[in-house]
């Protein structure tokens, strides 16, 4: 198959390290900055990782879509607070082949997207990676890496598997998911209790994995999201929210994303990663009180309160 061409739509932690990986190993990635536009423009794009450091001199920069060429494949790694721009950022980047992959924490991202651009191919990708910007154009990956991409409508999934094998002959650990609903569900299993907790009791990982009773509340909060996910007819043991505990254990002391955009003052996640999946479990008669009470002392933070 002929090589890809990569557009990157937030240049954060996730699109700077997935479009620095794959440029660094030679991949053809345009880059959409905002901030961080003349300073990349003039220095480059710095990934500092456990897998290895690398500096990219010179990248393909751009602060407008409209100055990009259409890519094969864009990611977006904005948070979902932003995915409002899409209908207006994303047409410029598209051919009628090009597949969109929201890299995103959250439920029914997809679906909300498909409504602006019903013949769009469009994707899922859940990221399990410990990643934050630390600086202008300046990325630190701290632990794991694991990209999970799944299709949501388009026929692409022979697109989407050479996706992943470009990221693995970049050193990014990639796989392709057949049952996207099942991987965004799992990965709120990890989201929803850290992302939150850590917001709340202000706080990193690492100290909720050392106390037992926010450690018990963790695994309750996870339990309570596996029910969701069955009672929405999607299938994960009771066990894999002990795999998640034991992934996180050995994680290195981290502050999820929601923890930096309190800290730096931005808004939060809540719909996707709350609101959302709260919504589907009540559609069919499951409720999640731990998760909904989490919810409620967020928008109460988010409100200005605290």
């Amino acid at each position: 198959m002929k090589k890809l061409r990569y557009a990157v739509i937030g240049t954060g932690a996730l699109g700077g390290f997935y479009g620095g990986m794959l440029a660094h190993a030679g991949n053809e990635v345009h880059f959409l900055f905002h901030s961080d536009y003349d300073y990349v423009r003039e220095n480059g794009l710095k990934v500092d990782s456990v897998t290895g450091d690398f500096h990219l001199n010179k990248i393909n920069a751009y602060n407008s879509t409209a100055q990009m060429p259409p890519c094969d494949v864009v990611f977006v790694c904005l948070k979902t607070n932003n995915n409002k721009m899409l209908a207006q950022i994303l047409p410029p980047l598209l051919h009628e082949k090009t597949c969109v992959i929201l890299i995103q924490n959250g439920l029914h991202i997809e679906s909300n997207l498909a409504v602006d651009f019903p013949n769009l191919s469009i994707a899922g990708g859940m990221a399990f990676i410990c990643s934050n910007k630390i600086g202008k154009g300046h990325i630190a990956h701290l632990d794991y890496g694991k990209l999970t991409v799944g299709s949501y409508q388009g026929e692409n999934e022979a697109l989407l598997k050479q996706v992943c094998r470009d990221l693995e002959a970049a050193n990014v650990p990639a796989a392709y998911s057949d049952n996207l609903e099942e991987s965004r569900w799992k990965k709120l299993v990890w989201n929803i209790p850290y992302n939150g907790m850590c917001v709340v009791l202000n706080t990193t990982t690492e100290r909720l994995m050392q106390n037992k009773e926010t450690y018990d509340l963790i695994h309750d909060l996870m339990l309570e999201v596996i029910g969701a996910a069955n009672a929405c007819g999607v299938r994960i043991e009771e066990g894999f929210a002990k795999d998640m505990l034991d992934s996180t254990l050995r994680m290195k002391p981290y502050a999820p994303s929601m923890k930096l955009d309190y800290d730096f003052k931005r808004p939060l996640e809540i719909g996707a990663i709350y609101s959302e999946p709260l919504s589907a479990a009540r559609k069919v008669g499951f409720e999640m009180p731990k998760v909904a009470m989490l919810e409620q002392q967020l928008h109460f933070i988010q409100d200005g309160y605290c």
